[in-house]
């Protein structure tokens, strides 16, 4: 059987749906819907066979600069060591140095903490798609790629889902230093599916947010404070690492009302059974109106930028 077959068809069907999003990134196709009152059988079909090719080589562009950036990964073994050595540390200082001064109430501080410092790793985590872009763009490789038929948001989505998997990877040793340390959730499967549905698409909007930074900056030191002064202030200034009902007025309305906040009190409600409230919902709209706004802005920005 050819393996393309479903995914041709598949394609067929989503094509109505996806050419906006598709047009929005300046990918070049023919239009099948467009009224063509002369047109023959001959020429409607071929207009929806290359059509259906415009959507195969977008979907191959995307999964080759995916498979680049995971190779990145794989054969640098240091980015996951680093991106799973710090939450571990984060994890062993708030747990059993500060742990004890802080008051969680009847809740115990390593059950209360996991949620924190999980997002706060995703996070941190997500800025390394700034890095990745600021490293492309210093080394001449973007504006090759804009020169290839190719198209053009495969390469930050290329990065973008390389955080995702490393991301995972990173949650997987933290889960287990955590059960080490004493964490006992209540979560059933289904919730942990919703953890990492909820944890993913976070990362997903930050790591949309980071590329926009790896943009902006004009070398590759820049970018780390970017990412420095926009994620150290959200995770700090949040629910993750003391109850935000103990900051002051300010801080706390603050802290109470960023999407950092949600996402880490929907993920807490979910592991071990804190009210839910309304953060799992406004977790969502936040991070579904950051992508929103961050992809087309990050493409943009894509389509504009050359090598400094």
């Amino acid at each position: 059987m050819n393996f393309w077959t479903p995914v041709d068809y598949i394609i067929k069907l989503i094509n109505p749906f996806l050419n906006p999003i598709f047009n929005m990134f300046d990918l070049k196709k023919i239009k099948t819907n467009r009224p063509a009152p002369a047109a023959t059988n001959s020429f409607a079909q071929e207009a929806e066979r290359k059509a259906e090719e415009s959507w195969y080589f977008a979907l191959s562009d995307t999964w080759v600069l995916i498979m680049r950036s995971l190779k990145h990964i794989f054969k640098n073994p240091d980015q996951l060591l680093a991106a799973s050595v710090q939450p571990v540390m984060f994890m062993v200082l708030f747990g059993y140095v500060f742990g004890g001064a802080i008051n969680t109430g009847s809740i115990n501080y390593i059950n209360f903490l996991v949620a924190g410092i999980l997002v706060q790793m995703a996070a941190f985590g997500a800025t390394t798609t700034s890095l990745s872009v600021a490293t492309d763009l210093k080394r001449g490789i973007i504006d090759r790629f804009k020169s290839l038929p190719m198209l053009s948001s495969a390469v930050m989505t290329g990065h973008v889902v390389a955080d995702l998997v490393r991301n995972l990877m990173s949650s997987f040793i933290l889960i287990i230093v955590a059960f080490i340390m004493g964490f006992r959730p209540v979560a059933s499967f289904t919730d942990w599916l919703l953890i990492i549905g909820i944890l993913l698409l976070f990362t997903l909007a930050l790591s949309w947010v980071s590329a926009i930074m790896g943009l902006l900056a004009r070398s590759v030191e820049a970018v780390q404070w970017f990412g420095f002064f926009l994620v150290f202030p959200l995770t700090f200034a949040s629910g993750a690492f003391v109850p935000t009902e103990s900051m002051p007025y300010i801080l706390r309305v603050f802290a109470q009302n960023q999407p950092v906040t949600h996402v880490i009190e929907a993920i807490r409600a979910l592991m071990i059974g804190t009210p839910m409230g309304n953060h799992a919902w406004l977790s969502i709209v936040w991070c579904i109106g950051i992508i929103i706004v961050a992809v087309p802005v990050a493409s943009y920005l894509f389509r504009n930028k050359s090598t400094q």
